[in-house]
């Protein structure tokens, strides 16, 4: 009998993780073509899209919410004899399981389609600087989300209820105070900044000099490399808008864009993409197909790529490293020398475009955002009336006239794709990247000494220890205190950024 009884144990266990494996390898087909629909897919092809990724979102909807995996997380969650890899599986799936019971398969499937529908739509929109195009996609994914959040309740706020798909835990209550704090130390720093450049100023990439999209991507491939991006496991495309899709294990893709006028634009890019691939690349694949084999949380999968882009990337010790790359791959720019290409780099300047935000503006975007979302979702703000409402924000917060659509409220991917509540995830990435840089620093000694060593697996190493190999293993804030020894927190961040640019601008 007690065989008997071990037998059935272990066949709950191998039951929950086969089914669980078939649900994640749905949605690697469900990651695919959506990287090939942002990548190569041509025109016409967005209603059969649409439909083949409604109908898959549909099949993976069902097999979540099927009666019997219920049963199996109700028996499993019972037990103690659990691993903290199981655990996790039980845990996390569990989470996706009560979300999913509370949507139709129907619903799923509308969404999905609607989705698909409106990434088309925003492409041409954006090109075409035209929100009024967008609007109706827009409505119809705003509207469908006021129905997801009826099905998945919430506490205080509608917005909560979104803000905890991305940041498990997260609401508003947690983040208004967060940026608060941060817009307190922020805009009297950048005050300081504006100030120091009006005798120092930023030096500047001369006018009609170009730098041809072919060596720019030679010589960022070069950089991806040498971050530790294995290109036998992935590839770099281009895309409206840069990111990074981790398909399943062996197949890491990623995109930037290029601007002939400015090569900071598409390095900064492929860094903060590549940062991002090397996270998915360093997922441990014994765990593959598995909740503990995901990612964490986008808060600290941006960290990663913050990491890299902003921490590694945007110092004198990276430029010295790079230079005669730089200067063999435009050979016509100026003979600049590192402390000049790092000035460039981390020039602070109000400007509109979030991906090109220095560290200091950065989460200012973020926190406008933020807001208009909340508007939103809590107060049903007029969707045709938002160019209105993000132009005069960006008037009141950056001083800026907003020129165009495509510079203003249509410049991000996220709302195509009714990613609401995703954008406070990229503050978090900050306030984690510092976290683990100041930890990585006490482990390795001096990271300007890393860096400068042109040697950077140590750091890649590090980050593979104590976040990639451990998944979802553990909560966001229990993955980071493990990592650092300390609750996150933003304050290594801001010394961080207040030291960076009170140096670089002799505050």
């Amino acid at each position: 009998m007690k065989n008997r009884c071990c037998a059935l144990d272990m066949s709950d266990k191998a039951s929950f993780l086969n089914r669980v494996q078939d649900i994640h390898r749905i949605g690697s087909i469900q990651g695919h073509l959506g990287w090939d629909q942002e990548t190569l897919m041509p025109e016409k092809g967005a209603k059969s899209r649409g439909e083949i990724m409604a109908w898959l979102a549909a099949l993976a909807h069902e097999k979540v919410t099927d009666s019997e995996m219920g049963e199996l997380l109700g028996r499993l969650e019972e037990r103690d004899d659990l691993d903290e890899s199981e655990q996790a599986n039980v845990r996390e799936f569990r989470k996706r399981y009560d979300k999913a019971t509370k949507l139709s398969a129907e619903f799923v499937s509308e969404f999905a389609q609607a989705r698909s529908e409106a990434l088309v739509g925003w492409q041409k929109a954006r090109k075409d600087a035209d929100f009024s195009a967008f609007l109706p996609h827009l409505q119809t994914l705003v509207d469908l989300t006021r129905r997801k959040i009826d099905a998945y309740g919430y506490e205080k706020t509608p917005y909560d209820a979104l803000l905890d798909e991305y940041e498990s835990g997260m609401t508003v209550d947690d983040y208004d105070p967060l940026f608060e704090g941060l817009r307190n130390r922020l805009v009297p720093l950048l005050k300081r900044i504006l100030e120091a450049k009006e005798s120092n100023p930023d030096p500047t990439l001369p006018e009609g000099l170009t730098f041809p999209v072919e060596k720019q991507e030679a010589f960022c491939t070069k950089v991806s490399e040498r971050m530790g991006f294995d290109f036998a496991a992935g590839r770099m495309d281009a895309s409206t808008h840069p990111f990074s899709a981790g398909i399943w294990p062996g197949d890491t893709r990623f995109t930037t864009r290029y601007d002939e006028l400015d090569p900071f634009s598409c390095l900064y890019a492929v860094m903060h993409e590549t940062g991002h691939a090397l996270y998915e690349q360093g997922l441990d694949e014994n765990h593959r197909f598995t909740p503990r084999g995901d990612a964490v949380s986008l808060g600290v999968h941006e960290s990663q790529s913050r990491l890299w882009e902003n921490q590694i990337g945007r110092t004198p010790e990276f430029w010295n490293v790079v230079m005669d790359e730089f200067q063999e791959s435009f050979p016509d720019a100026p003979s600049w020398d590192s402390s000049t290409l790092n000035r460039i780099a981390n020039a602070v300047e109000p400007g509109f475009i979030r991906v090109e935000a220095d560290e200091v503006t950065y989460n200012l975007h973020v926190m406008l955002r933020y807001e208009i979302e909340k508007k939103i979702f809590n107060e049903n703000y007029p969707l045709e009336q938002l160019p209105e409402l993000w132009n005069t924000m960006i008037s009141d917060w950056f001083g800026l006239t907003v020129p165009s659509d495509d510079l203003g409220c249509l410049q991000d991917i996220h709302w195509s794709m009714a990613a609401f509540g995703y954008f406070p995830t990229y503050t978090l990435g900050n306030l984690y990247a510092a976290q683990l840089l100041e930890a990585m620093s006490d482990d390795l000694g001096s990271i300007q000494d890393s860096i400068a060593s042109g040697d950077w697996s140590p750091m890649l190493s590090w980050l593979r220890e104590r976040v990639h190999k451990r998944g979802s293993a553990l909560l966001p804030a229990d993955l980071i205190e493990e990592a650092t020894g300390s609750p996150p927190s933003s304050e290594p961040f801001l010394r961080y950024v207040e030291e960076k640019y009170g140096a670089i601008y002799s505050l």
